[in-house]
């Protein structure tokens, strides 16, 4: 599923072509998603204009001139392409096809989504916060709500490990099993040590590896390891960045260790997902 980092990508790519410009046609190419597109879909949309793009934990929020807001999630393996609109017929998976107009010249935005765990949904911007899958939302990564004294209060007493807190949408809001590990890396804390048994001064170095690691990923543009790409079809390469991640039985950076004695980076399955992690270095 794409993360914060690739979300946040396509929130940019989307921004930076369709700010300004007005939907001239809306064809939904199916009923639903995850969930049913909103029935009047199209109607709703068509006229009006692209005032900004920002994105809300791993949602997509683009806000349109009048009082609606355009929900969008990636799911797990959705993906939103938008370029010149040179006629090209749809392909099996796309299933939402939007066009518009002004700016330099007619723009098309498409959704494809092979799985289908996407969604899309309109709604007034006055209740978007209040919406079923933002209302309860814990503090973006990356804003200023996020500090050690915040996240030591919040982890005090907490008997699942420091992964399944960090993964806790409720806590931290955007955070996925990639970067979690990867963060846990670069502040030396093993996935598996329990979150209440985190020192401050571990919570200390989490804290800016967290936002390290998001915001080199966020440069790099993601990491493509499935169906993720930039919306301009190229893909990120944060995959080639990784410290741990997805490199079970390899030398983590800077390592002196002999892999025969410690058998490199280890594998562990934690809530059904995969953690990655150096023994030597993590504790």
């Amino acid at each position: 599923m794409p993360e914060l980092p690739e979300v946040e990508t396509v929130c940019v790519g989307l921004a930076k072509v369709l700010v300004g410009m007005r939907f001239a046609q809306v064809e939904p190419r199916r009923r639903d998603l995850r969930v049913p597109f909103p029935p009047d879909l199209a109607e709703r949309l068509m006229g009006r204009s692209v005032v900004s793009v920002t994105r809300r934990a791993k949602y997509i929020l683009m806000e349109l001139d009048g009082d609606d807001m355009l929900l969008l999630h990636l799911g797990m393996s959705g993906r939103l392409t938008v370029g010149p609109d040179n006629g090209a017929p749809p392909g099996k998976h796309d299933h939402l096809i939007c066009r518009f107009a002004g700016g330099d010249g007619p723009v098309v935005m498409t959704f494809t989504d092979p799985r289908r765990f996407g969604l899309c949904d309109l709604l007034p911007k006055a209740v978007v916060s209040q919406h079923k899958l933002l209302r309860g939302l814990g503090v973006e990564p990356l804003g200023p709500e996020l500090t050690p004294a915040w996240l030591g209060e919040r982890l005090r007493g907490k008997t699942t490990t420091i992964k399944a807190a960090l993964l806790d949408q409720r806590l931290i809001a955007g955070l996925g099993n990639i970067y979690v590990c990867e963060a846990l890396f670069h502040a030396g804390i093993r996935p598996t040590r329990r979150a209440g048994l985190c020192s401050q001064a571990q919570i200390a170095k989490l804290v800016p590896a967290i936002r390290k690691v998001l915001r080199a990923a966020i440069a790099a543009g993601g990491s493509s390891l499935r169906d993720y790409a930039h919306t301009d079809g190229r893909l990120g390469y944060f995959q080639h960045q990784f410290c741990v991640y997805d490199r079970e039985g390899e030398p983590c950076p800077g390592c002196a260790c002999s892999l025969s004695k410690t058998h490199g980076i280890r594998r562990v399955r934690q809530g059904g997902r995969s953690s990655f992690y150096c023994a030597t270095k993590q504790v």
